[in-house]
């Protein structure tokens, strides 16, 4: 180790919620520190639906690493993509050159999971990154603006079908949202159509909806969906997709849902980072693609680098494998940090890593939502307004905590949202630039 951290050089991949908090921890102790992330923003993914759905813009939810790092002088940030290391040398290689490191910190998160079916990915666009929620968010007011124009009803109905692959937390507020869009907030915005007409389908493999929530709570979402207009088809798998279509399965019987619009929260998977470490350090991957680490975030035989969030499989001190939640990264983050620390000052190492579970919640709708919190369940208005204040607490910039504020309450009297834009050039003059050119 470095005698001094400021002679210390920590390289972190990916600027999340896990590799954000630890260059903060370590530049508050005035560490070295290289923050490298493909975009240079930090996202608030929870909100990502948000984005999507209209209720909020992407400035809310994302924030420019430096301007959370700006009062760290010995902090860098580099918008750049890492594609190799070698654990020999320690040094680190990306698009634009190579780094040398003391200390790796990998935190590159998870990529969306087609299950083998990556063509799916063209008709049934993920929610992970901005670029995804704003082509949800042109998917799904174009459908609107499209059943406008159109004199066809068999079109007009497809048009106002929407299909949601997966009951998750992603996917059940990615269809509460579009239902209270349909059934509330858009219903007199329109001339030759009824919003409310709307077809939402949530479509989910198990049981039920949010499968690892109790039974208690999976009713009471789903009964909140329900009320929201949504059809929920659990125990249904989805066979093959299509530019306008879904083909679904349950028990013995096949259905063709005809619909425009088709959203993916049905699976996840670790980022290719996490191959790279396997074929450089022979560390194990599980079936989802997860780096297998130490008790305290490290790699087994390289306890120069670790690795945080979701691109890591982590059993805590207490046994229990820690889930791939922004809290859980959050905690990771801080954790390794002051884990360094105490190895380069010589200092008593922090206590074996412990996640602080102060459990989970999904929203439906306003003033629907549900929550697993650590001494309680709570549904309905008391559990909308907590997950409205824990999201807001969670943000990064207090300017971005303002801003939610002030439009969730704006919204939450009015009924108004304010970015419903469609961007990006319509299919018809992209089609026509083509020809011309």
């Amino acid at each position: 180790m470095s005698p001094t951290p400021a002679q210390h050089h920590v390289v972190i991949v990916g600027g999340g919620f896990a590799g954000l908090h630890a260059a903060k921890r370590l530049g508050q102790r005035g560490y070295r520190v290289t923050l490298l992330d493909k975009r240079n923003f930090q996202l608030f993914q929870p909100l990502l639906y948000q984005v999507a759905t209209g209720s909020l813009s992407t400035g809310d939810i994302a924030i420019p690493q430096r301007v959370v790092l700006r009062k760290y002088p010995q902090v860098r940030c580099l918008a750049t993509t890492a594609f190799d290391v070698d654990p020999q040398a320690r040094v680190l290689k990306h698009e634009f050159g190579e780094l040398k490191y003391d200390t790796l910190i990998v935190a590159t998160g998870v990529k969306h999971h087609y299950f083998g079916r990556d063509e799916w990915r063209e008709f049934a666009p993920g929610l992970k990154t901005l670029e995804h929620a704003l082509e949800m968010r042109r998917k799904i007011f174009s459908a609107f603006e499209r059943a406008e124009l159109t004199d066809d009803e068999a079109l007009r109905r497809e048009l106002l079908t929407f299909v949601v692959v997966g009951a998750g937390p992603t996917g059940v507020e990615l269809a509460g949202a579009i239902g209270e869009l349909a059934h509330k907030t858009m219903r007199r915005d329109f001339r030759g159509i009824d919003p409310s007409q709307a077809r939402i389908l949530l479509v989910e493999g198990a049981k039920d909806v949010l499968p690892v929530y109790p039974e208690g709570l999976r009713q009471a979402a789903r009964k909140h969906l329900e009320q929201l207009g949504v059809t929920v088809l659990t125990e249904t798998m989805v066979e093959d997709i299509g530019a306008d279509y879904v083909r679904t399965k349950k028990g013995e019987t096949r259905e063709t849902l005809r619909t425009q619009t088709i959203l993916w929260a049905a699976g996840v998977r670790a980022s290719l980072f996490g191959e790279i470490l396997a074929q450089r350090t022979g560390v194990q991957l599980d079936r989802g693609g997860r780096v297998k680490v130490e008790p305290d975030c490290s790699l087994p035989g390289h306890p120069e680098i670790f690795v945080v969030g979701d691109l890591g499989r982590l059993t805590d001190a207490t046994g229990r494998e820690v889930p791939g939640l922004a809290p859980a990264a959050m905690q990771q983050g801080r954790y390794v940090a002051d884990l360094l620390h105490s190895r380069v000052t010589g200092a008593k190492p922090p206590r074996p890593f412990e996640y602080t579970d102060r459990g989970t919640m999904a929203v439906i709708g306003m003033n629907k939502a549900v929550g697993d919190l650590k001494f309680m369940k709570v549904t309905g208005w008391f559990a909308w307004l907590t997950w409205a204040f824990v999201h807001i607490a969670a943000l990064v910039d207090g300017a971005q905590r303002l801003r939610v504020f002030v439009q969730w309450t704006w919204k939450y009297f009015t009924r108004h949202i304010g970015d419903r834009l469609v961007t990006g050039a319509p299919t018809q003059t992209r089609k026509l630039r083509a020809e011309r050119s």
